[in-house]
């Protein structure tokens, strides 16, 4: 056992393969009763030592058979939820970088305790891995103050301001886990990037951290407060049919859950022009004060090292219905009424067809929704930052094993390399792959994020030089075969040109 005194209490930990480990730390009193829907308070001291044991519960999340196994999350769920983990080589003081890792799930999944998650392999790297909950969905994510007249004053950005708060805490306390409060990334994917992204935009969030990984989530999707009221506050509070703020705040927890409209309704249904309307940070102009690609064009972050990357093939979806072109034209028609759906088609088809991609209507669907909503996105993030401080861009192109393939180097397919658990259980060997060429690929990995987080550049010697990205939009591909390129995918990036991401949302 290792035990450690931080400003609440001392707290004890395990001792695991040469590492302390620590987890269900509070960092928030627990966001329940009339503190639901507030921004989160201080957690309360203790006296005596604390356990850190155990994982704490996860965040209420929604339900579904048809969840992958890499996204089980096997604690008890409960709006208690506002606990991390860390994983430390010692509790020693010796300043070791920071790593903050937030997870994804569509603002409604997930938990930093999932067996994905397990922050063993990184912190073998003589690094420190912190892993945090967040309040999600239905808690974490509506804006009540307008419907509410300001009784309840929720802003649809407590998520982020837990994640603010762990962060301060990670301040506060890390140092005596062997940590360096003053060299701290953060880092996630998907909701989780979205979030690294929201978090630069918040001035609230400034000092807290010093380098930022950006995976599959520039944030260009975020709300404004109008669609945050409109497409989830509005149909939440007319499904439970009261306003009363006194009601509201004594409703159970499934209750509201099932009142808020849901992420895989929303992401999996039919009509591609609700894809996007669930739960996601607002932009306030006060909690959050902008875009991240304009926040950062400004020079918010100078100075910042600043690493962002996607996947290949981010939306492919082999369960997709076969459709023929004029199917194809009505659905990017439908996505992007403002733009000519036509010409972008024929371009696509155009860059695909001359290196030999298969062009049918669905392949193209899938690119063109890739690049529209993680891929030209991102490398515009990555533009607006560059000319402040150091940029670094990669593409996972590593293709799962899965159905024969059919799903390609898919969203999320990072994530199993990045914390070297591709291979810990059968399913996650079947989602991610095994064997040799995937244990080199997750040790190559995991060695250019430690890199990043010790010294802002991701080169090493397991994955190769990775220049930053500059006017010749160097690359780093990571899969089978690691190399730095200049430009890819540029034909499909310049038929984006003149179109603005805000109308990529």
């Amino acid at each position: 056992m290792t035990t450690v005194n931080t400003t609440c209490g001392q707290l004890r930990g395990s001792n695991e393969d040469g590492l302390a480990v620590f987890r269900g730390v509070p960092y928030a009193s627990p966001p329940v009763g009339d503190l639901r829907w507030m921004p989160p308070a201080p957690p309360a001291p203790w006296s005596g030592v604390r356990d850190a044991l155990a994982f704490a519960s996860a965040a209420p999340q929604e339900k579904s058979a048809l969840l992958p196994p890499l996204m089980t999350v096997e604690q008890t769920e409960s709006e208690d939820c506002l606990y991390l983990n860390v994983w430390t080589p010692a509790a020693d003081g010796a300043a070791r970088p920071v790593m903050f890792w937030i997870h994804g799930g569509g603002f409604y999944l997930g938990a930093g305790s999932q067996a994905l998650y397990d922050g063993r392999h990184l912190a073998a790297r003589d690094v420190v891995v912190v892993t945090i909950n967040y309040r999600m969905g239905a808690f974490g994510f509506v804006h009540l103050a307008g419907p509410t007249n300001g009784r309840i004053p929720a802003t649809g950005n407590e998520g982020l301001l837990d994640q603010v708060a762990a962060l301060e805490w990670v301040r506060t306390n890390i140092a005596a886990f062997g940590g360096d409060p003053d060299n701290v990334t953060i880092f996630g994917e998907s909701a989780g990037g979205m979030s690294v992204a929201s978090l630069m935009t918040m001035p609230r969030a400034r000092g807290l951290f010093h380098k930022a990984i950006v995976q599959s989530g520039p944030g260009h999707t975020n709300f404004s407060v109008d669609e945050s009221i409109r497409l989830m506050a509005e149909p939440m509070l007319d499904a439970l049919g009261n306003r009363d703020p006194d009601h509201l705040r004594g409703i159970t927890t499934d209750a509201a859950q099932s009142a808020m409209p849901t992420f895989l309704a929303a992401v999996s249904g039919g009509d591609i022009t609700t894809f996007n309307h669930w739960a996601k940070p607002v932009v306030d102009d006060e909690i959050i004060v902008g875009w991240p690609e304009g926040v950062l064009a400004v020079g918010a972050h100078a100075g910042l090292a600043l690493m962002v990357g996607t996947t290949r093939d981010e939306m492919a979806k082999p369960v997709d219905p076969v459709f023929e072109d004029e199917q194809l034209l009505e659905r990017v028609g439908l996505m992007m009424p403002s733009v000519d759906a036509l010409g972008l088609v024929g371009a696509f088809r155009e860059a695909r067809g001359a290196r030999l991609a298969p062009v049918d209507a669905r392949s193209l669907f899938a690119a063109i929704h890739t690049h529209r909503t993680m891929t030209v996105p991102s490398t515009r993030l990555l533009d607006a930052h560059r000319p402040h401080g150091p940029a670094f861009h990669y593409i996972f192109d590593w293709m799962s094993p899965a159905m024969d393939g059919a799903n390609g180097a898919q969203h999320g397919i990072d994530t199993g390399f990045v914390f070297g658990t591709h291979n810990s259980s059968p399913d996650y060997a079947a989602a991610f792959g095994g064997g040799p060429a995937a244990d080199a690929l997750a040790n190559a990995v995991m060695d250019a994020w430690v890199a990043f987080a010790a010294n802002g550049d991701p080169s090493t010697a397991s994955l190769g030089a990775w220049p930053a990205y500059g006017a010749a939009r160097e690359t780093m591909m990571i899969g089978p075969n690691a190399r730095v390129v200049d430009a890819p995918f540029e034909a499909e990036r310049l038929a984006w040109q003149g179109i603005a991401t805000a109308d990529m949302r």
